[in-house]
């Protein structure tokens, strides 16, 4: 069994066992092949979810990309994906453009709101994953992954550009996982990291500085709420907020040991799902978390909230039903 890093988000570990084969060579040839039409594409592992215009469009592995246009009551795997490798995170700026990441820092793109896809990089040379993916308009894009990987492209993917990040302050080599990269409403760039760290861009990723949390662990995840707070979270149910641009940062007590994966806004409140089947709730700015855990202990990965103000779940085993 050959072990391939495919994502930190999902499974709590840097390493994740991805195929059955006698030598690397064979993996990335499988891996750049044309994904394949799942008979049960919902049980895949799915790692990210987010919203073309009013679809839904959720990412995993195997090259999976699963389309829902009736707020998640049915899905349907997309036309054509033009990789096998693992993605870990998908992104759109409209109902049309769009793009994912993952596996061999590779990198697609679409054009009709995820029905076909484009490949605009991939690299076999290093299994480098990226990890997450934003583009702040149709031009504008940046990709974050292992080891401080960070890619940028200013012509909706064409081209990108390796940027290389300065040491952190506390020495050593910048050579950190990078996981979420998010913006907030006054166009500052965030991405939670390991060892308690976010960085942060406020001239559109050209130079970025270290924030420390006061945190140890790693943060897989972090949101920009409306209200302009910044949280981050990740290991062990750590949760940090910030409410100065990430001047200072104050932990929230969110009552579990459970890492987070994923933390999105609703409304005016946060919700969080997580491993052990976590899925928590804050209503409002200082409101205690309401924490529920599934029974089945499901590693969840992502959630969306529906039309009718319930989250979808997305985990290692694939599309969940509700709480």
């Amino acid at each position: 069994m050959i072990k391939t890093l495919v994502t930190c988000i999902a499974l709590c570990t840097a390493t994740a066992a991805f195929a059955q084969t006698p030598s690397k060579g064979t993996v990335t040839t499988w891996a750049a092949k044309p994904a394949h039409t799942w008979s049960a594409a919902t049980h895949m592992m799915l790692l990210d979810a987010t919203r073309a215009g009013k679809r839904i469009v959720a990412v995993g592995e195997h090259g999976i990309v699963l389309l829902s246009d009736d707020e998640g009551k049915t899905y349907r795997q997309a036309r054509s994906v033009p990789v096998s490798a693992t993605l870990s995170a998908v992104t759109f700026t409209d109902d049309k453009h769009g793009w994912v990441v993952g596996q061999w820092g590779v990198i697609l793109a679409t054009r009709d709101g995820g029905e076909t896809w484009e490949k605009q990089r991939m690299d076999t040379t290093a299994d480098q994953p990226l990890f997450s993916v934003l583009f702040t308009n149709d031009r504008e894009g940046i990709a974050v992954g292992l080891w401080s990987l960070m890619l940028q492209t200013h012509d909706g993917g064409k081209t990108w550009t390796k940027t290389t990040l300065p040491k952190p302050p506390d020495g050593g080599k910048a050579d950190r996982n990078l996981y979420h990269v998010f913006a907030d409403q006054k166009g500052a760039l965030y991405i939670s990291a390991e060892q308690g760290i976010v960085l942060k861009s406020t001239d559109g990723g050209a130079n970025w500085d270290y924030l420390a949390t006061g945190g140890k662990g790693s943060l897989w995840s972090g949101v920009a709420m409306p209200d302009g707070r910044i949280v981050v979270g990740g290991l062990l149910g750590s949760l940090f907020q910030s409410s100065d641009g990430g001047a200072t940062w104050s932990p929230l007590k969110a009552g579990t040991k459970s890492s987070i994966t994923s933390l999105i806004a609703a409304g005016s409140g946060l919700i969080a799902v997580g491993l052990d089947g976590l899925v928590m709730q804050q209503r409002a700015d200082g409101a205690s978390f309401e924490v529920a855990q599934r029974p089945d202990r499901a590693a969840l990965t992502a959630t969306l909230i529906d039309a009718g103000g319930k989250p979808i779940l997305f985990s290692k085993d694939g599309v969940l039903a509700g709480i």
